[in-house]
């Protein structure tokens, strides 16, 4: 690519658009968020993906996942072994606010659900009130919610 980005691929057989996973669209509904039971997910994050990872960070690069699921693979797979590492299995990590982000520097992602698991990923990322500023922007210039809608490229540094 020509600003310095390689793509790096995982594998996410359960997420395939066909037969999303369903617990993925399960509004949080407990009154403490922390308290809230997550799905698990397949995962394979090959040893190639890892090392691509781990050279990207070490020269200063940043990790953009490519959807929330990509998150979960990769900072589930850095949370089951303290460290980003070749993984394939399940993985049942609930990102929320206050979570210590491991491996991905920033996302690309749809407008999701309200009260949705990822909502708080996403929060989680970038912070309550901008994530809630800019989904009332994209309501004011009817942005597509939900899968298959417009995207947003969040990013830590965008907290206000």
């Amino acid at each position: 690519m020509d600003n310095g980005g390689c793509p790096i691929r995982i594998c996410l057989p359960e997420s395939d658009w066909r037969n999303p996973v369903v617990g993925t669209f399960r509004p949080v509904e407990a009154t403490d968020i922390t308290q809230h039971q997550m799905h698990g997910e397949w995962v394979e994050v090959p040893a190639a993906t890892v090392a691509q990872i781990q050279h990207t960070k070490a020269q200063g690069g940043r990790i953009i996942a490519v959807g929330t699921t990509s998150v979960r693979s990769l900072e589930g797979t850095a949370a089951i072994h303290g460290t980003l590492q070749p993984y394939c299995g399940k993985t049942d990590l609930y990102i929320y606010p206050g979570y210590q982000w491991r491996v991905v520097d920033g996302l690309i992602t749809n407008f999701h659900l309200p009260k949705s698991s990822l909502m708080m990923l996403v929060s989680a990322l970038i912070g309550r009130q901008r994530l809630l500023d800019l989904y009332q922007i994209a309501i004011q210039d009817q942005y597509r919610f939900y899968s298959f809608g417009d995207a947003m490229l969040v990013l830590p540094e965008a907290v206000q």
